[in-house]
């Protein structure tokens, strides 16, 4: 019987506060509603989930289904502000060039970020179940698991080799170090490269061009 290690919550509770921060910055035509609303729907169940110091296999299920649902909430969010950025540019005349590079900084960071988060909420059924003594296969294949020998006998993957694996996805467009396995990473993997092909490509080629 393998040993429970359970994993500490707090790196993905960062995360998330971080892409609220990086939400609020964004210019206010870029934000649907007020401008309290995603930040006080995501902070307001963190504080209590984020008590406990770690995920444990014994947690109960509405727990992982409010993280998945805060998870969303940033997504949509950071979604919706890189349509309306897109949509600025293609229907106003934008004068603003550093103001839209930033605004498509942050948009980029927010989506590495949260994708991160999806990444290692997601493989295997998440954290607590990845922890524990549950066999599942894996959504994620990383470089230890084909290559044993390359990482200790219990190696498993923690939130910063997720949040690497989507930074990777995020800049290059596709799998770089780690490779989705099943269709719901690979529908993740996919979204995660549209979304940063839009910031990185369209609105900083834009943006580029208004500063000249």
């Amino acid at each position: 019987m393998s040993t429970v290690h359970p994993e500490a919550r707090w790196p993905a509770s960062l995360a998330l506060l971080t892409c609220v921060g990086l939400y609020v910055v964004l210019p206010s035509r870029l934000v649907v509603g007020p401008r309290w609303l995603v930040p006080v729907l995501v902070a307001l169940p963190l504080a209590p989930l984020s008590a406990r110091r770690h995920r444990h296999p014994d947690d109960a299920p509405w727990i992982r289904r409010i993280v998945l649902v805060l998870i969303a909430i940033v997504t949509v969010a950071n979604v919706t502000s890189a349509a309306l950025l897109v949509h600025r540019l293609l229907s106003t005349n934008v004068s603003q060039g550093t103001q839209l590079i930033y605004s498509a900084v942050s948009i980029w960071l927010t989506n590495v970020i949260i994708y991160g988060v999806w990444f290692w909420e997601i493989d295997r059924g998440g954290p607590h179940r990845r922890e524990g003594n549950a066999t599942t296969w894996p959504d994620i294949q990383f470089p230890q698991m084909e290559n044993p020998d390359l990482a200790p006998p219990d190696w498993r993957p923690h939130f910063f080799d997720y949040l690497f694996t989507s930074f990777a996805n995020g800049t290059s467009f596709a799998p770089a170090d780690a490779m989705p396995l099943t269709l719901r990473l690979k529908v993740l993997f996919a979204t995660e490269s549209m979304i940063s092909l839009v910031a990185i490509v369209v609105v900083g080629a834009r943006a580029i061009n208004i500063l000249r």
